[in-house]
């Protein structure tokens, strides 16, 4: 069966006879009849295995918006889908029910690659967002899926935090359109102590999908409060945001809320969201959005010539798209993203 468990391709035995993964940089050592800190890369009989292909928590038909993507597709509907695990540690994780759920059977559905790309063309999504927890722990899975979605015509879409080795990295993305990273704050201390991984790694991967790749790619910045919201770190992370990737790559902080092991501090305020939003556009960064709370302007398109609203948002819900070719009407400026 498609949705059996499925011998994973990243590892190698390390010199104790244990089995190291070798997909994230967690670089996990794992003996037999155990598993990874994801959860679901097990070692069973002295092979290592990928407990999360064919398994899935359920799916939603979500605006692409919500993802967020504001510069890939917009309006158009994607099919949304995660599994249970992840190989961070985020204390303030929002969807903690699944990425820390240890039980795969009661949590998941079977869906093979093919069951997922048939269903999204049934209604009618052109792409499949695979979300909720991070893709890279099921990295099998996401190419057997992107693979077939591109025979189809349909985008796959990963949702991550950018936590994959250098080795892994070009396998796992090889049929991915676009992605959304997760760049969770911009200190070392921040990653080690809240996340429990490296912030090195996730910078490495965001310069590789700049300079190696063609995919279409968003960064999205949670802002919590007292943790990661000061305005000096702001500007250091839009500083090493312009001198690596450019200033067209769309950057969306987003706000906290009380979750999970940091439920003692308070949601996000939102001026702290439009503060970080002007900062990132007057330093340079042509695009720039607040999430999870209510504000127009904070989510509308801009066109960084004339200023005109170009895709005008309301939450995840588009008003009006006034681009024409991918160009702003008004004065045919050429916007950065994928539009058709």
């Amino acid at each position: 069966m498609e949705s059996d468990i499925k011998e994973a391709l990243w590892w190698e035995y390390d010199n104790k006879g244990k089995i190291l993964c070798t997909l994230c940089p967690r670089y996990c050592h794992i003996n037999e009849g155990q598993s990874g800190f994801c959860y679901i890369r097990k070692n069973i009989d002295g092979k290592l295995y990928s407990l999360g292909y064919g398994k899935s928590t359920g799916f939603a038909i979500d605006p692409i918006e919500k993802k967020p993507l504001n510069h890939f597709l917009p309006s158009t509907g994607i099919l949304s889908f995660g599994t249970v695990g992840c190989n961070l540690g985020c204390l303030f994780c929002q969807n903690w029910n699944i990425s820390k759920a240890k039980d795969l059977e009661k949590k998941s559905i079977d869906a093979g690659p093919e069951q997922i790309v048939q269903l999204a063309k049934k209604y009618n999504c052109p792409s499949i967002a695979i979300t909720y927890n991070d893709p890279t722990i099921i990295g099998e899975f996401v190419i057997d899926i992107a693979k077939e979605a591109k025979k189809e015509g349909i985008h796959t879409v990963l949702v991550t935090a950018g936590y994959i080795t250098e080795s892994a990295r070009p396998q796992v993305y090889k049929n991915i359109s676009a992605a959304n990273v997760d760049l969770k704050a911009f200190t070392q201390t921040f990653y080690r102590k809240i996340t429990f991984s490296d912030m090195k790694y996730v910078l490495d991967t965001l310069i590789w999908l700049k300079k190696e790749t063609d995919i279409w790619f968003e960064i999205t910045n949670l802002k919590i409060p007292g943790k990661n919201d000061e305005i000096e770190e702001t500007k250091e992370m839009c500083n090493w945001i312009l001198e690596n990737l450019g200033d067209e790559i769309p950057l969306h902080f987003t706000a906290f809320h009380p979750d999970f092991k940091m439920q003692d501090i308070k949601k996000t305020p939102a001026e702290t969201l439009t503060k970080a939003r002007e900062l990132a556009m007057s330093m340079g960064i042509k695009y720039s959005y607040v999430g999870n709370v209510h504000d127009m302007s904070g989510q509308t398109t801009y066109c960084p010539s004339c200023k005109t609203a170009v895709i005008v948002r309301d939450w995840h819900k588009t008003l009006m798209n006034n681009l024409s070719d991918g160009k702003c009407k008004n004065c045919n400026t050429k916007i950065a993203g994928i539009f058709s």
